[in-house]
């Protein structure tokens, strides 16, 4: 009869032990979807930043075009100057070569707009830069939620082997994973200092 009763006593233990692990496991859960609601934000960021960029660089490149015309034209011109010998046709081809010229300035620099050739670099590298930072920080809370997978299916096994160690190891990886989900939110710069 007393065999009876302690094994009364450790189902009951078992029972305990089993609804710890389930709540660690609706934890490491709950934290899992957080960490892929995080890596999702960061993913679309990533991607609307990279669309910023590359429209910034085209933007460049047609300035840059645009620029080299309007250079080559003025130059043209130039050349053409010397051979005019009608006042009004001189004047009016100094007149084309001062707009040409003022024209390929602004499109070098133009701070009233932020369209300029160098502002458009200096825009597009921060694109660039805000891309990588939440390209980063989706790597990071891609880490996180393969931890918490992994400490999940870890608990889950527990469960069924009844070996606590696994439950330890389970609560491990979800602490873990919310360090490296805080190093994604706060500093996911962290990336390029282990490479």
């Amino acid at each position: 009869m007393s065999g009876h009763g302690h094994g009364g006593h450790g189902a009951e233990e078992g029972g305990g032990g089993h609804k710890g692990v389930a709540l660690l496991i609706a934890i490491l859960a709950l934290m899992l979807a957080f960490s892929e609601m995080g890596g999702k934000y960061a993913e679309r960021e990533a991607v609307i930043h990279n669309l910023e960029s590359s429209n910034l660089w085209a933007f460049f490149q047609a300035k840059t075009i645009r620029r080299t015309t309007v250079q080559v034209a003025a130059e043209q011109m130039e050349s053409q100057l010397a051979l005019a010998t009608d006042g009004a046709v001189k004047s009016a081809m100094e007149k084309r070569i001062a707009d040409w010229k003022q024209t390929a300035d602004r499109y070098e620099s133009e701070p009233s707009t932020g369209e300029g050739r160098k502002e458009l670099v200096e825009r597009a590298k921060v694109a660039e830069e805000q891309r990588n930072h939440e390209r980063a920080r989706n790597e990071l809370f891609e880490v996180s939620s393969a931890l918490l997978q992994i400490g999940i299916v870890l608990a889950s096994a527990m469960i069924i082997t009844g070996i606590a160690a696994l439950a330890w190891v389970a609560g491990g990886l979800g602490g873990l994973s919310l360090i490296v989900m805080l190093f994604a939110l706060l500093k996911p710069g962290i990336l390029h200092l282990l490479h």
